[in-house]
């Protein structure tokens, strides 16, 4: 099964099983909806101070000839409104430490200078397509002290402002269930949503994984801007 379609339909099902639980409760509540995406704290380590390079491609750092250290993975995936549709001209922002375990944050390289990775960009952006499309080159994530649960810090961006930040785990790993933000705070359904198959990708000789990482928005900023409207006329 195509996997995009598969994960298309998981997250659907969800959102379905979600909508049930609240129907009686919930006017206009449309089980088609996609279930969304739950909102992540942002963390202390958003760059302080942005890289020189911040396109998609993290493994390599401007015309550097030395790529990074971990496990490159293709990471895709799309941007959604809450009915499927995508979401185009979406910055995507993604960030995380590198596989020696240091942010591209001043408040932690510049206290582990000695084992900080120079060659790993720790920050991206992508903007979407017309299918709400977003790919990034990166590498697999890492656990650090504090954070058993390896993990990419998301931030989207539209029209200048910040519409979701959140956080993308690795399926099955164990870290997830002692990791405090990883387990923390949402129910089931919202955890599964926010753990991502990482898979081997054939014939790779250098041992690349893939990754696919669907984000729906709860609203998109045209419906935020509606409700703001109605609210403010009544």
């Amino acid at each position: 099964m195509n996997s995009h379609l598969s994960i298309r339909r998981r997250r659907a099902f969800l959102g379905t099983m979600a909508a049930s639980a609240a129907f009686f409760t919930t006017r206009g509540l449309f089980a088609e909806q996609l279930a969304a995406t739950p909102p992540r704290e942002e963390g202390p380590f958003y760059p302080d101070k942005l890289p020189l390079d911040t396109d998609n491609d993290l493994i390599v750092v401007n015309d550097s000839l030395t790529p990074a250290v971990g496990e490159i993975t293709h990471l895709t995936g799309r941007i959604l409104g809450p009915n499927g549709d995508p979401i185009r001209n979406a910055t995507v922002e993604i960030w995380q430490c590198d596989a020696k375990q240091v942010y591209h944050h001043s408040g932690d390289s510049d206290q582990n200078k000695d084992r900080w990775d120079p060659n790993f960009q720790g920050f991206g952006r992508f903007t979407t397509g017309s299918k709400g499309e977003y790919y990034f080159r990166t590498i697999k994530p890492v656990p650090y002290p504090g954070r058993p649960a390896p993990h990419i810090h998301f931030k989207i961006k539209k029209g200048g402002r910040e519409i979701l930040t959140t956080q993308m785990n690795i399926a099955g790993h164990p870290g997830n269930d002692v990791d405090g933000i990883a387990s923390g705070g949402i129910g089931v359904f919202d955890r599964e949503l926010l753990r991502v198959e990482f898979k081997p990708i054939k014939d790779s000789k250098v041992g690349e994984l893939s990754a696919h990482f669907e984000i729906v928005l709860g609203k998109t900023p045209d419906e935020r801007d509606l409700q703001s409207n109605r609210t403010t006329n009544k």
